[in-house]
């Protein structure tokens, strides 16, 4: 039984290349700290969207576009880094799930101090 698609395993590797090319490689300064987090693959391989988390939360915008800049230096490096019939074409999307997640923690931190506050005016 096949544990991992070929897709799967050329994504990983492709977000395993992408943070070190981004790293070591782009020296761009508008292009900060930053994580990549996931990577959506076409079924044909030939597109792939890049998640990426930055602390610089106040620079994303020029986050996002020495990324844009950078994308075909990146593909280029990616070409040979990884053998593949066709280098896929990168699109860089800033991924907010950890800003949202952290929010939901914090409401829920916020109901669960209301329900003991509310407990403890009971007896």
């Amino acid at each position: 039984m096949q544990r991992f698609s070929r897709k799967d395993r050329v994504g990983e590797e492709i977000k395993k290349e992408i943070a070190d090319i981004l790293s070591k490689d782009v020296k761009d300064p508008r292009i900060g700290f930053i994580s990549i987090t996931d990577v959506e693959i076409s079924d044909d391989l030939s597109y792939v969207k890049v998640f990426y988390s930055t602390i610089e939360e106040d620079k994303l915008e020029q986050t996002q576009i020495g990324l844009e800049k950078a994308t075909g230096f990146i593909r280029t490096e990616i070409g040979k880094r990884i053998r593949l019939r066709v280098t896929p074409e990168i699109v860089f999307k800033y991924d907010d799930s950890l800003k949202r997640g952290a929010r939901i923690m914090e409401l829920l931190d916020e109901v669960s101090k209301k329900e003991i506050d509310e407990g403890d005016g009971d007896n």
